[in-house]
C-alpha cells in the first residue's frame, strides 16, 4: 500500500508542473525539474531530446496559456510508484493549438520529489 504522504508529496509535484505549464514561473521550474532531466517527444517521427537549459529557454520563450486566456484543460491520470525513490505519472494538458500526454518519472532525491524525465506525445487541435 502506498504511503498517503508520499502519493500526497508526487501529487503535489505534479500539481506544481501544471501550474507553472500554465502560468511559468521559473522557481517552480526550478523546483519540479531535476537539473539534469531530459525532454523528450517523437510525435509525427519528429525526434526532440531537450536538457533542462533547452526546455527552460523554450518555455520561457512562448506566451503562458494564462496570457492567452486558454481555459485551463489539466489533469492528473494516473500516479504509480516503483519502490522508495521512483515514481511516474501520466498527465493530461494542453496549451493553444495543442493538446498533450505527458509521462513524467520522478526521482526522490536530496529529500524531495523530482521530475527526471519528461516524455510525452500531442495532437494538433484549434
Amino acid at each position: 500500500m502506498i504511503e498517503a504522504e508520499k502519493f500526497s508529496a508526487v501529487a503535489a509535484v505534479v500539481q506544481e508542473y501544471l501550474d507553472c505549464l500554465y502560468d511559468y514561473d521559473a522557481q517552480s521550474f526550478s523546483r519540479v525539474f531535476h537539473p539534469h532531466a531530459r525532454y523528450t517527444c517523437a510525435t509525427g517521427g519528429h525526434w526532440v531530446h531537450l536538457d533542462m537549459v533547452q526546455y527552460r529557454a523554450l518555455v520561457e520563450a512562448r506566451p503562458t496559456p494564462r496570457s492567452q486566456q486558454h481555459p485551463r484543460s489539466d489533469e492528473v491520470i494516473a500516479i504509480e510508484f516503483a519502490g522508495t525513490a521512483a515514481a511516474s505519472a501520466r498527465l493530461a494538458c494542453s496549451i493553444p493549438g495543442k493538446s498533450f500526454i505527458d509521462l513524467l518519472t520522478l526521482v526522490y532525491l536530496d529529500g524531495r520529489w523530482q521530475i527526471i524525465s519528461k516524455v510525452f506525445d500531442y495532437q494538433a487541435r484549434d
